[in-house]
């Protein structure tokens, strides 16, 4: 996670921002510059929707907004929170904001967050500053660890392999990957991502989060500099920031739950609203959503703490927010009708969005070891133990 600095940011021009705000301040301006931004976001949306590219004026309008820094090391001009808590809690706000408005944008905007935090911990001052930059000319990062076997490997300082489903391949400035070297553990290293030779979007035909472009990313014969090398061997794998982490994409698929149940609201006619069995239906996705929300605050702040039990919490997390996406788009279907389906209505973006992008590996084994984590002992913590 990104530490906050105990003295005063470093104060940097920020595309379409000034100075760095104060620890205060810095806990609401992003999710107020988010929310915004929102319907711009949701308009673009609907249009990279119908017509599938990297949704370039959508990012824009991140960086403008100055949303591609604040998460950022406070070395690299990120903002200033005052405390861990506070950076998690406004990060939980602004990836729901975003997730509300396009989960395309906020799955490729979450990505980008989870590079800052790994600069944030692995990176060196030189790197901090390469980063800030970088961040100046409003440049996005992707973070890329799925690859198709035998996956990239580094063998010297020369590349070999490729990143699959490697979210805005061809589209994002750089991106942070996982190899292997010739011996040890795996480790991180930053690329070039915008290389659109290297690019194979070929196969990225799918019903929902069509313009995340995730796709083939071939990195074989590329070179890594020193400076290219980010923290040591098996970094990238210490608990609990790497399982914990996950309640950030559960944040923004949350911010997509949010906006269906909005639009079913909306959708409701009065005769709907007359009826108690539609009124009903509409109470069971406002206490799903609801559930969902207070399950990957806490989850938030469990990674806040570092807490041991952090990635059981995150897991039991994911499969919480799964079910109450499944319920909530049933529900919609059930109460709006037959115009949930049609072609252009936004229920329907939400629906195939929200769809594919609960589709994370291994939903099964992360429930199940969870449920192991609360066997043993109960891990929502010592402030209230049932056992």
């Amino acid at each position: 996670m990104a530490r906050p600095s105990s003295g005063e940011a470093v104060r940097r021009d920020d595309v379409g921002m000034s100075a760095s705000p104060s620890p205060a301040t810095a806990i609401d301006l992003p999710a107020a510059r988010a929310s915004a931004i929102a319907p711009r976001l949701t308009a673009l949306g609907a249009r990279y929707d119908a017509a599938p590219v990297f949704p370039i004026e959508s990012m824009k309008c991140l960086a403008d907004a100055g949303l591609h820094r604040c998460f950022a090391p406070v070395a690299s001009g990120g903002h200033d929170f005052g405390s861990v808590d506070a950076w998690h809690l406004c990060l939980f706000n602004v990836l729901r904001i975003i997730g509300r408005a396009d989960l395309s944008v906020g799955r490729l905007y979450e990505g980008h967050v989870n590079a800052m935090i790994l600069f944030d911990r692995f990176g060196s001052a030189t790197q901090h500053h390469g980063l800030g930059q970088r961040l100046d000319a409003g440049a996005f990062y992707g973070m890329w660890a799925t690859e198709p076997p035998p996956g990239v490997q580094m063998i010297g300082r020369v590349l070999k392999g490729a990143k699959s489903f490697a979210t805005g391949a061809g589209g994002l400035v750089h991106a942070i990957i996982t190899v292997q070297p010739e011996d040890g553990a795996r480790r991180l290293i930053v690329v070039a991502a915008d290389d659109a030779a290297r690019a194979d979007l070929s196969q990225w035909r799918v019903r929902g989060m069509r313009a995340t472009g995730s796709g083939l990313y071939d990195l074989t014969d590329m070179i890594v500099a020193e400076d290219d090398l980010l923290g040591g061997p098996g970094d990238y794998d210490r608990e609990p920031l790497f399982t914990t982490g996950a309640w950030r994409f559960t944040a923004v698929q949350l911010g997509g739950i949010e906006a269906l149940l909005i639009e079913t609201r909306k959708a409701m006619s009065d005769a709907a609203r007359g009826d108690p069995m539609q009124r009903a239906k509409f109470a069971d996705a406002v206490a799903a959503t609801r559930t969902a929300y207070l399950w990957v605050r806490e989850a938030a702040l469990r990674a806040a703490r570092e807490d041991a039990d952090g990635p059981a919490f995150a897991r039991m997390t994911r499969g919480v927010v799964e079910r109450a996406a499944l319920d909530v788009m049933e529900l919609a279907a059930r109460i709006v009708g037959t115009r949930s389906a049609m072609d252009g209505q936004r229920i329907d973006k939400i629906s195939r969005d929200v769809s594919l992008y609960l589709r994370q590996g291994g939903p099964d084994y992360a429930r199940d070891q969870a449920a192991l984590t609360w066997l043993d002992h109960d891990a929502w913590g010592a402030e209230d133990t049932l056992w």
